[in-house]
């Protein structure tokens, strides 16, 4: 279903507070930082070039039409999206890696830019069907909720890597808890999470929303 036109102009609000403070983020990294240590099997600079491909695709997606609504929901997106991670094995890590590259002498710089083309692109869109994971048809503003997840938890990431500090929008991080929430629900770990929120359980270790 589409969204209305408050609801468009609030996701796209708060994806672009998100992004920026992603980039915020990375200005303070230093540069000799970036071959240093990032999360699991990637170094920093992957894991900021995958946390600035949720500045990529909306860039390139938006200029891929889809003409039917296969993902529903941004919590069905995590659905798919795990179904294909599965199926693809190494190639979200390689994926990483190649962003990270591509990045540049100066990430920083290149993430703004970034940042500037993906805002500019919203700019009086509705909400339209884009192709996303391969082909799928979903809405744009169903589509931003998973991207707004996507640069915090990494935002956060970077944050624990690095040592620098990081706090999120308000508005950022109610949106990405409540999609966790939703995503947790329908992978079958919404009691977990809600005895753990409301202090009648643990989490058990490791524990994943997305896994």
């Amino acid at each position: 279903m589409a969204a209305s036109d408050s609801e468009a102009v609030e996701v796209v609000q708060v994806y672009r507070a998100a992004a920026r403070s992603f980039a915020d983020l990375v200005r303070m990294i230093p540069v000799d930082r970036y071959p240093g240590p990032g999360l699991g099997e990637w170094d920093l600079r992957a894991l900021v070039g995958h946390t600035a491909r949720s500045l990529v695709t909306v860039i390139t997606y938006l200029d891929q039409p889809a003409t039917t609504v296969d993902i529903t929901s941004a919590e069905e997106y995590y659905q798919v999206a795990a179904t294909v991670a599965a199926a693809e094995g190494a190639g979200v890590v390689e994926r990483g890696r190649r962003a990270g590259a591509e990045l540049g002498d100066d990430p920083a710089a290149a993430v703004d830019t970034l940042v500037s083309e993906a805002s500019a692109k919203l700019d009086g869109r509705g909400d339209e069907l884009i192709a996303v994971l391969g082909g799928a048809g979903m809405h744009l503003f169903t589509y931003l909720p998973t991207r707004i997840f996507e640069l915090a938890v990494h935002s956060l990431d970077i944050a624990d890597a690095t040592g620098l500090p990081y706090t999120a929008p308000e508005e950022v991080m109610s949106g990405a808890t409540t999609l966790g929430a939703r995503v947790a629900t329908v992978m079958g770990h919404g009691e977990v999470l809600l005895r753990a929120l409301t202090g009648r359980g643990a989490l058990p270790d490791p524990f994943s929303v997305t896994a």
